[in-house]
């Protein structure tokens, strides 16, 4: 975490969503700015699972976003648990989910081929109410790993993998790696980073830019760019008919942000189309999902998916 508060994160509740199910929650505590309530929020939680530990965020040394891996593995090198869950700060379980989690975990303990778990993703994008499903957003990713030294967070902390002789340093290193072996689970990510208000996920996006780009760089593609995000046609999205986590019920009811979003069939974004609005990715999406059963062509995998054991408690 860094300045999590003042960038709308639901920090809080990704931390409450799985907290029953822990024995301890280690938090990697960036160098928050004096005027963010991260820390001082996160303590008012007053919980005695949770365990700071305090961070410096070296960008000149980890760049291209690979700092967001770094402090993970800080965070990991810090807990003593066999499995261990990772989650981000906009990422939350639903609490449906958690007896099926716990279950896996005691199932597949002394099975050493299993060396992680897998989870579904729902990437929520303007609203609480509209999610993206697009061949250019990841289905899966996994957020249960075992407690090795090999395993690592890779790249810009998006996944794991085993990483043998690792320096600690290129957490896009080619060498060495290796896929982990998992389980897919019958359990959900909702990944809320996406949801806040225009202004402040602008600031959001400018933000995170400058742990892949360099500061000029940064600062001249944001010159042009208008104070508020355009989140383009919501209309062309997956509705979500389903119920939140529990513990997101109070921070979706500060949606106040409606009137600034564009629900129109013939709306078209002033501004260069993401990937996700492109036609090419849009068609290519629609062939996954309505003729291959959802299958990802060429899709981004990270994993290999081991059988699933069948087992009663």
């Amino acid at each position: 975490m860094r300045n999590t508060s003042s960038l709308y994160y639901p920090f809080l509740e990704s931390i409450q969503s799985i907290l029953p199910i822990v024995d301890e929650f280690v938090i990697a505590m960036g160098d928050n700015d004096p005027y963010d309530q991260t820390e001082k929020l996160v303590r008012e939680l007053n919980s005695n699972k949770i365990k700071l530990i305090h961070t410096n965020w070296d960008l000149e040394k980890y760049k291209q976003g690979t700092i967001y891996a770094q402090q993970t593995d800080l965070a990991k090198q810090a807990c003593t648990g066999d499995w261990l869950f990772y989650l981000q700060s906009d990422e939350v379980v639903h609490e449906k989910y958690l007896e099926d989690i716990v279950n896996n975990c005691k199932n597949y303990l002394l099975d050493a081929s299993v060396e992680g778990f897998l989870f579904e993703y729902k990437h929520f994008w303007g609203d609480y109410y509209h999610y993206i499903k697009s061949h250019c957003w990841y289905p899966n990713e996994i957020r249960i790993i075992r407690n090795r030294k090999d395993i690592h967070s890779y790249g810009d902390a998006q996944s794991f993998k085993s990483i043998q002789n690792f320096d600690s340093l290129n957490y896009r290193t080619r060498q060495g790696i290796r896929k982990l072996r998992v389980v897919k689970i019958n359990a959900c990510i909702n990944h809320y980073g996406w949801v806040r208000p225009p202004k402040l996920m602008q600031s959001k996006s400018k933000v995170m830019d400058g742990f892949y780009h360099e500061k000029q760089t940064v600062l001249a593609a944001y010159q042009d760019k208008p104070v508020y995000f355009d989140y383009g046609n919501l209309s062309r999205l997956k509705l979500y008919d389903e119920s939140h986590p529990a513990v997101m019920n109070q921070f979706i009811q500060q949606f106040n942000w409606k009137d600034q979003l564009n629900y129109s069939k013939d709306y078209t974004p002033n501004r260069t189309l993401l990937k996700h609005e492109r036609i090419k990715y849009r068609v290519l999406s629609w062939v996954e999902q309505n003729l291959l059963g959802g299958n990802q062509l060429f899709g981004y995998k990270n994993w290999v998916i081991l059988p699933t054991n069948k087992f009663n408690y």
